[in-house]
């Protein structure tokens, strides 16, 4: 972080307040318009009851990207066109959907195009897994990319929880900046992010009075999404791997039980983990209590893996990891009264 000036401290706090800050207004400016525009009804995969408006993602991606732009250039950073132009490009996209829902394929390709340009363009000593040649390893981050956006997208099914979800990675993501060697325009971004969710939150609250929509979702996951590569990309694959593992495990542990199922795991339900929690009992605020708690836990082991160079020790954070996931999917799956 030496790279943003003599005090990146101050600069990181400035950029979280004023990304909260300009969240805040904009959302406010905006909600007229979202329930004129953009009411989501209730449908097969809804966990609320009224129609209620949804697009504050537009807001939340506004200032994430306004902030972190500004802050980058006064402190003289380079800022990647092309990241910032395909977030746009599946902010648009995710927009469209939430006014007028998009046919399966076309939105797929959209996002495809999106997390492609955004791989493709990494440089080329930018590596994970340097044995790879890379084509393959890219490809592989791009399939990768691509899963991430949507089951972002998919975990946006109840008040607060992707809050509950980005606030911990994204502050974890920018204290890591902090403290050691890291991306800077990544611990920008990241403490952008952090700040516009914070800004958010207090409206997405149970009852919400409005949500992300996809035009929120998605360009979120696309973000969160690179700078967890810039994480693996500097030698922090376990604490890249750690920082979402609640959502990687119940996003994907549901699509791989519908797909055996033979169900179509595309259209709307209501599978996940954290979706049958409230069918089981579960209030809407101790589920996101609960995935919050989870997320802190993980975001301290992948602070922690950060600081040792012994493999033994990273592998034992991430199992730590896979079990406080595991116990929290086992008690949601169970029900309140287990």
């Amino acid at each position: 972080m030496n790279a943003l000036n003599a005090n990146p401290e101050a600069l990181t706090l400035f950029v979280i307040v004023a990304a909260a800050l300009i969240c805040v207004v904009l959302i406010r400016l905006l909600l007229p318009l979202l329930r004129l525009y953009a009411l989501a009804r209730p449908n097969a995969r809804s966990s609320h009851r009224e129609p209620t408006p949804q697009g504050a993602g537009i807001a939340v991606i506004a200032a994430s990207l306004s902030t972190a732009g500004a802050a980058a250039i006064a402190a003289g950073l380079d800022v990647p066109a092309m990241l910032l132009s395909a977030t746009l490009l599946i902010a648009l996209v995710g927009l469209v959907d939430d006014v007028r829902p998009i046919a399966v394929l076309p939105r797929l390709l959209l996002q495809a195009a999106s997390v492609g340009a955004v791989t493709f363009l990494l440089p080329r000593d930018l590596r994970i897994a340097p044995e790879l040649p890379l084509a393959i390893e890219r490809g592989l981050i791009l399939l990768a990319g691509l899963w991430f956006v949507n089951l972002v997208n998919f975990m946006d099914g109840l008040d607060l929880m992707t809050a509950a979800e980005v606030v911990p990675i994204a502050g974890a993501i920018a204290l890591l900046g902090l403290i050691g060697p890291f991306s800077a325009f990544a611990t920008v971004l990241a403490a952008a992010l952090f700040g516009a969710m914070i800004g958010f939150a207090p409206f997405n609250r149970p009852i919400a009075k409005v949500f992300l929509g996809d035009v929120g979702s998605l360009p979120i996951g696309l973000l969160l999404g690179w700078c967890l590569l810039q994480l693996a990309c500097h030698q922090q694959l376990i604490a890249a791997l750690l920082l979402p593992l609640y959502y990687l495990a119940d996003a994907t542990i549901t699509l791989l039980r519908r797909m055996l199922k033979r169900q179509p795991f595309w259209a709307a339900h209501r599978t996940h983990f954290y979706q049958r929690a409230t069918d089981n009992g579960f209030s809407v605020p101790d589920v996101v209590g609960r995935v919050f708690a989870l997320n802190v836990v993980l975001a301290a082991l992948a602070i922690a893996s950060t600081f040792t160079n012994s493999t033994p020790l990273r592998v034992l954070a991430l199992a730590g990891g896979i079990a406080a996931v595991g116990f929290v999917l086992s008690r949601f799956s169970q029900g309140r009264s287990s």
